[in-house]
């Protein structure tokens, strides 16, 4: 009964994260309960008006794993939820293999690459604040992707994702691909 309402980070868990869950059912539990308070605070109006409006690839990505990965850091252990965040990541690329898409994109391997980055700010970012509220860190987090602290995908000013020399990437030259070559940037460009 457990693992079946088990959430995290707001979808139905990955085997990869169940199997996680059966080894840490405690720090699952914890997760489970951190996650409800800081979706709260996470699906806040305002946060997407602070960062952007791209849940894959920009701003607010970056924000949602290193937020959520520092909320759970001030109560759990980095090591088991760095195990989670590698756990969450390997079930995105099942989902590739399955022709799925999470939140509304298919994943790729540089996304893996930003999401992994991301939440290792956010385990120490929570680790070092233990004691900040929410709202705290969710404003300490804004900070960090404002100095450049995180990474996010490089865009044209209209949303399209671009590699490294500024050319535009063609979803359809892509499509089934798991190696796409977009540029990592840091958050503050």
């Amino acid at each position: 009964m457990f693992l079946i309402s088990f959430y995290v980070n707001g979808h139905k868990p990955f085997k990869q994260e169940l199997f996680w869950a059966i080894g840490h059912p405690f720090a699952a539990l914890k997760v489970k309960n951190i996650h409800n308070k800081a979706s709260i605070v996470y699906n806040t109006s305002n946060l997407k008006q602070a960062l952007d409006n791209y849940s894959n690839g920009g701003k607010l990505d970056a924000f949602r794993h290193a937020f959520f990965m520092a909320a759970f850091s001030q109560k759990i252990k980095v090591k088991k939820l760095r195990k989670l965040g590698i756990a969450h990541e390997k079930g995105n690329y099942s989902q590739f293999l399955k022709h799925q898409n999470e939140d509304g994109e298919r994943p790729d391997s540089l996304s893996n690459v930003m999401d992994l980055n991301n939440n290792e700010v956010g385990l120490k970012i929570g680790f070092a604040n233990k004691k900040l509220s929410l709202e705290e860190l969710k404003l300490e987090i804004i900070k960090k992707i404002n100095s450049g602290n995180l990474l996010i995908m490089k865009r044209t000013a209209a949303g399209a994702y671009v590699d490294c020399k500024y050319n535009v990437i063609d979803p359809k030259i892509y499509s089934g691909k798991w190696f796409v070559p977009k540029c990592l940037v840091s958050s503050n460009e």
